[in-house]
């Protein structure tokens, strides 16, 4: 694999396992809205959030990984500007990915269902996921080229 397909592939799982991770760390933990399966007995839903957080810890140390396999960029600033692009898309294509098949598909929980408007919420979650993924494609505009 070529060092800058490493680099865009390790931006990319960098941005959506952190987001993965942000998830998780202020909707199921900090303000306790949700866990992956919502309406489960209490050990399942610690265990789903324990085997959602080892899944977007993998994601994170294997996007790590390959930004340390591509090496030293030739031309940094459209390096970092690549990588800054890729990071976001990937954290907006989690967004939407999760937003769309957890909140709406599955239905095994939304972001806020205690909430007056639950729906409301659940959209907020996936126009996060447009946002990122529109500042990561504009982003990724201002390089000259990209070689994947």
């Amino acid at each position: 694999m070529k060092d800058q397909k490493k680099m865009y592939i390790g931006s990319f799982l960098l941005g959506f396992g952190f987001l993965g991770a942000l998830d998780g760390i202020v909707f199921h933990q900090l303000l306790q809205w949700h866990s992956v399966i919502h309406e489960a007995p209490t050990t399942i839903q610690i265990i789903s959030d324990g085997l959602f957080h080892f899944a977007v810890t993998l994601t994170i140390i294997a996007g790590a990984v390959l930004l340390w396999l591509s090496g030293k960029p030739q031309e940094p600033k459209s390096a970092w500007k690549s990588a800054g692009g890729l990071f976001l898309i990937g954290g907006g294509t989690f967004n939407l990915l999760e937003g769309i098949i957890n909140h709406h598909i599955l239905q095994i929980h939304r972001v806020h269902p205690e909430a007056e408007n639950p729906l409301l919420f659940d959209l907020a979650f996936l126009a996060s996921g447009v946002i990122l993924l529109g500042a990561g494609w504009l982003l990724l505009r201002t390089v000259k080229q990209l070689d994947v």
